[in-house]
């Protein structure tokens, strides 16, 4: 009954710790930018963390980066616009990302934790960002239309894809790829050490 107890200590432990990081990374994220908006340098522990705890921990550290994203200011340009539907997008990509990658994880573990993980780590900045452009034309298309329009772009889906999401994207898949599997690895090798 202890190990029990114990294992779901450690669990809570890991989830407060990732929640704690994915607070800070974002905070620290808002003053790196290519573009528009900030990087998402929490999608990392995000994947990390669902790749470790499971898809609803990563949902609820998704999330925690969403109710970050909204208190920060950063969604700010598409709250002026429409609220309601800023904070279901930035809430629902976050969660949604956490959830897919710890899916994804599980799927592939049984077989390799190092494929599972680099699983975990692509989809969890696929689904953000694709829910965010999913989000972008569904509620902002005359708003991004404006936008693309000022900035001097070819059309709204160069603007989207070029301005608001190109770069971000690249280098948040490029970190999490780099990153997340290795962290993933490092900590079960420590996990593995202890159960001997």
């Amino acid at each position: 009954m202890s190990s029990f107890k114990t294992v779901d200590t450690r669990k809570l432990v890991l989830l407060a710790l990732f929640t704690a990081i994915v607070i800070i990374l974002q905070i620290l994220g808002a003053f790196i930018r290519f573009g528009p908006f900030s990087i998402s340098l929490v999608l990392m522990p995000i994947a990390v963390g669902a790749a470790l705890l499971g898809a609803f921990a990563g949902a609820w550290l998704g999330l925690i980066f969403g109710l970050v994203v909204l208190v920060s200011g950063d969604a700010n340009a598409f709250l002026l616009v429409n609220p309601a539907a800023t904070v279901f997008i930035v809430l629902f990509k976050g969660a949604l990302a956490g959830y897919l990658a710890g899916v994804a994880y599980k799927l592939f573990a049984n077989r390799s934790k190092t494929i599972a993980a680099v699983l975990a780590a692509v989809v969890c900045p696929v689904i953000n960002t694709g829910i965010f452009i999913l989000g972008s034309y569904v509620f902002f298309l005359p708003t991004l239309t404006e936008w693309g329009i000022a900035a001097g772009a070819a059309s709204v889906t160069a603007f989207i894809f070029l301005t608001l999401v190109g770069l971000n994207f690249v280098f948040e898949l490029g970190v999490n790829l780099v990153l997340s599997p290795t962290i993933v690895r490092l900590i079960q090798y420590r996990q593995d050490k202890e159960n001997v």
